[in-house]
């Protein structure tokens, strides 16, 4: 198993920044990729960004592009999403998650394990 918890959620004004951070726990090991997503109200959860644990490579949605960016530390077995420009449709729950299966890591696919979600408002 693997144990995920978020951390750094909040309320931000539009065009602020917030960082959120994700510690991760248990079977680290057996980690391929790790990402974010986010639920709105009265929405589905939807995919934000990845990364490979192993090559660094990363992958967001084009709504996030350029305002976005995800970062791990495997020797700190930490994951963060720093966000900038935030828009007030940003706003939702935003969930750690880490896939320990190969494939499909980039477009939000076959995650296993998830964190309990950080709340992030933006007031417009």
């Amino acid at each position: 198993q693997v144990q995920l918890v978020e951390s750094g959620g909040g309320l931000v004004q539009a065009g602020g920044s917030l960082r959120l951070s994700c510690a991760i726990s248990g079977r680290t090991f057996s980690v391929r990729a790790m990402g974010w997503f986010r639920q709105a109200p009265g929405k589905e959860r939807e995919f934000v960004t990845a990364i490979s644990w192993s090559s660094g490579a990363t992958n967001s949605v084009d709504s996030v592009k350029g305002r976005f960016t995800i970062s791990g530390d495997n020797a700190k077995n930490a994951v963060s999403l720093q966000m900038n420009s935030l828009k007030p449709e940003d706003t939702a729950v935003y969930y750690c998650a880490a896939k320990s299966s190969a494939g499909g890591w980039s477009m939000g696919h076959g995650y296993d394990y998830w964190g309990q979600g950080t709340q992030v408002t933006v007031s417009s």
